[in-house]
């Protein structure tokens, strides 16, 4: 379907409950939040819904664009299945947003009932079945921030999507003003993990990125990461105490909400991660981020904006996207080494002029 027939679509519509489908992952779940204000601009009467994953659902939660959070579980009994799709069933929904192409989703997606359900061209699994059109230049090779920000497009918007807004609760910033407030500011952020093991730069090259900006630029070092990631979090921050015991670091891992994280990542001067959830949170929230990239694509995963330095690993299976190493086993990932000390300290460097960190903090 032609880019000039589901503008027609959307022209030809007055929705009064809009749903977008969106369950995972953080990352995409974050670049999917500017479509919020530009749905309740061009349908200023219409409530608008979210289906999320509920370990997600809290990021999102009393956004004020949004009018209900339904939960989906991706763990869930059949029980809890059948019951979200009842929930969506009895909504009525007149326009239904499928940007996540799978299986469930189409199945949700046909529960809505609505006059208008549409997609993108990385619809799978037959749920393209459940739409009335796809979007056109919505396939993989197109970058996800891009694919998401189609939608803003065929409802009429130009430029480059806004930074996220969130539902934040005095209590989210009274915890996270008591969490920094142990350390001198300012201060930088490492999130070293990621889902797949195919994405995670070692800890050890972390470490050292982290004592080097410690000692070049004078800031105070927060580690973020969920609970899983707290050892590697704090084998980080040891290696910095041990090496320069005066310096200031935070273990934060597994001690935030996602809008909690939201604003710690906020708060910081620069933020340096592999490609996860957290770095796109970090870009929403409008801070500079130096982006680490191995098994995935710094042009389709990465968050857009020239203030980010983003690194590619160099090796014949870069951008593979495959959870487990297709070469030689992910206990030997060429990847890994592929992406030096080397290189990132260059970036980390890069980041700080461009943006004129190092004269607020050297």
């Amino acid at each position: 379907m032609s880019d000039s027939r589901i503008v027609k679509l959307f022209n030809e519509i007055d929705p009064k409950r809009i749903v977008i489908i969106k369950p995972s992952a953080l990352g995409d779940v974050v670049q999917t939040l500017p479509l919020l204000p530009v749905l309740k601009k061009r349908f200023p009467n219409a409530t608008i819904d979210w289906v999320i994953r509920s370990e997600l659902a809290g990021l999102i939660e009393g956004h004020p664009d949004l009018n209900q959070v339904l939960i989906y579980y991706r763990k869930g009994t059949l029980t809890d299945n059948f019951n979200l799709l009842k929930q969506i069933w009895r909504q009525r929904y007149d326009l239904t947003l499928d940007l996540q192409g799978l299986f469930r989703t189409g199945l949700m997606t046909a529960a809505t009932r609505s006059r208008l359900r549409i997609g993108l061209e990385t619809a799978r699994e037959y749920s393209h079945l459940t739409c009335h059109g796809l979007l056109p230049e919505t396939d993989k090779q197109v970058p996800a921030h891009a694919r998401y920000w189609k939608v803003a497009e065929a409802l009429g918007e130009s430029g480059p999507a806004p930074s996220i807004t969130l539902g934040f609760e005095p209590a989210d910033r009274q915890v996270v003003d008591d969490l920094i407030n142990e350390i001198p500011q300012p201060f930088f952020v490492i999130h070293p993990g990621a889902m797949w093991v195919t994405k995670r730069w070692p800890i050890a090259s972390f470490a050292e990125i982290a004592l080097r900006t410690c000692k070049e630029y004078g800031m105070s070092l927060v580690v973020v990461g969920t609970a899983s990631e707290k050892q590697d979090a704090e084998s980080i921050c040891q290696f910095v105490r041990q090496k320069s015991p005066h310096q200031q670091v935070l273990n934060l891992a597994g001690k935030t909400s996602l809008k909690q994280l939201a604003l710690v990542l906020q708060a910081a001067e620069i933020v340096l991660t592999n490609d996860s959830g957290p770095m796109h949170l970090a870009a929403g929230m409008g801070t500079p981020v130096v982006g680490i990239f191995t098994c995935t694509s710094k042009e389709r995963s990465g968050p857009p904006g020239e203030h980010h330095q983003l690194i590619q690993a160099q090796v014949p299976c870069a951008a593979s996207y495959r959870k487990e190493c297709p070469m030689k086993g992910s206990a030997n990932m060429q990847c890994m080494s592929a992406v030096s000390i080397f290189q990132v300290w260059s970036s980390m460097q890069k980041a700080i002029q461009k943006n004129h960190l190092g004269n607020r903090v050297a």
